[in-house]
């Protein structure tokens, strides 16, 4: 390991340490207080959406803070303490300092039989209820301490609140973006998502120092779900012209290396991401889009319809640390998180240097007589061969080339290498029926 590789993973895990104990959620202080820290690393801007706002079919909830919250027994010592971890409150959860019977508290209670260890992480973002999360051992000490047990949450709603989120703008030589999305939300979860948040900023700050870029990079932090949805509303225009993006999650853990494809499964971003695991040798998972996952469901819906990717180390939903207190810096490390920044890097360096072609006659068939591109003796094509002739390809080329496929794509879905595809489309430029649009 060099020098500057044991330095960037020293200061990875030093922010790290940093972060994990902050309580973050949809909303509130925790939220600011991170992106004022990950400030230190780039120059991020805070943006606040106003609590009660309409973002299309959703609403932007009040502002919740909440400064303590425990369960004592009849003797006054503290069974459960917020203060001891951040995931024993329920998210959201509403004031309450009432005492109660086992039997009355015990449907507020959260434990994991399979897990005893561990404290689940629960949110009730859209309800007003309130609740704990407990370890199994936990739960069994409160249904055989002295009662009557107390109850105390002492949290706040603030309907004049907002919604932050962090945004970083990175101008390169076209217009065109790739959009960088992660989240926020989660209080003490390392790999789900601190990891991602924290790789977010170090690859901003690695796009700022690169020379040349040629595309621009839209780079947010934002909560998860209502967060998309709300940037995605406050920036419909911008959002609109994006093609491509990355959603950044669980990019530190043990487990294997895998990425979650955009819908378009031939789209130059899983493309760039399958060459990536294969030039450095990784053996790789592919998981299919769907529609269940991160907030790649907000920018591929109807509307923007970005083909969205993750690359990640261990993926949600994938390791039984999952959404619980065992997804602690134990689970993480810094060198794993520099390795995914790594790969990142490697994939949008592909991408920044993808050639891109337009079709300057997009109505009907060009005439490829009279360009010189076509056999001068006709009837004599019979398509199917299985080898692609020269015009055939100059068929694909301008059939495909739309403004929005890049030959990282092109190479794939017509299994012929970037260097032939070159040749070919600047012929087409030197007749004038193709141009370079990046």
């Amino acid at each position: 390991m060099d020098h500057q590789s044991k330095e960037l993973i020293d200061e990875i895990d030093s922010y790290l340490h940093r972060l994990f104990p902050i309580a973050r959620s949809i909303t509130g202080p925790g939220n600011r207080e991170t992106l004022r820290i990950l400030q230190e690393i780039c120059p991020l801007v805070l943006r606040e959406y106003p609590s009660r706002t309409s973002v299309y079919d959703w609403i932007i909830p009040d502002e919740w803070q909440v400064r303590q919250a425990w369960i004592k027994d009849r003797n006054g010592k503290i069974l459960v303490d917020f203060r001891e971890c951040n995931l024993h409150l329920v998210g959201y959860s509403k004031p309450i300092h009432q005492y109660f019977e086992f039997d009355e508290l015990k449907k507020h209670l959260h434990y994991d039989s399979e897990q005893p260890e561990s404290i689940p992480y629960r949110t009730s973002y859209y309800k007003r209820d309130w609740g704990f999360c407990v370890t199994e051992k936990q739960y069994a000490a409160l249904s055989l301490a002295n009662a009557p047990l107390e109850v105390m949450i002492d949290s706040e709603f603030n309907s004049n609140g907002s919604m932050t989120i962090g945004e970083l703008l990175i101008p390169g030589k076209l217009e065109q973006e790739i959009l960088i999305s992660t989240y926020i939300c989660h209080p003490s979860l390392a790999n789900d998502n601190l990891s991602g948040v924290v790789m977010t900023a170090f690859l901003a700050r690695a796009l700022l120092r690169a020379r040349g870029l040629t595309r621009s990079y839209r780079i947010i932090w934002v909560p998860e779900t209502i967060g998309a949805i709300a940037y995605s509303a406050m920036n419909e225009h911008a959002m609109k012209r994006i093609n491509s993006g990355f959603v950044v999650t669980t990019v530190g853990g043990r487990g294997k290396y895998g990425y979650k494809q955009s819908f378009d499964r031939n789209h130059s971003v899983n493309v760039a991401i399958e060459k990536v695991f294969e030039e450095v040798g990784i053996d790789f998972i592919t998981y299919p889009f769907d529609i269940h996952g991160s907030d790649e469901r907000q920018y591929s819906s109807q509307g923007f319809r970005i083909n969205v990717a993750s690359l990640t180390k261990d993926k949600y939903y994938e390791f039984p640390e999952y959404h619980s207190s065992l997804d602690n810096l134990a689970y993480i490390s810094g060198d794993k998180i520099a390795d995914s920044l790594n790969l990142y890097s490697t994939v949008l360096d592909k991408l920044n240097h993808e050639i891109v072609y337009r079709n300057r006659f997009p109505y009907c068939e060009a005439m490829l007589s009279q360009h010189d591109l076509y056999p001068e003796l006709g009837g004599q094509q019979v398509p199917g061969s299985n080898d692609l002739t020269e015009l055939d390809l100059i068929l694909w080329l301008l059939w495909l080339c739309d403004g929005s496929i890049g030959l990282i794509q092109l190479e794939k879905q017509l299994g012929v290498s970037q260097k032939e595809l070159i040749v070919i489309a600047e012929r087409l430029c030197a007749k004038g029926l193709l141009e370079q649009v990046a």
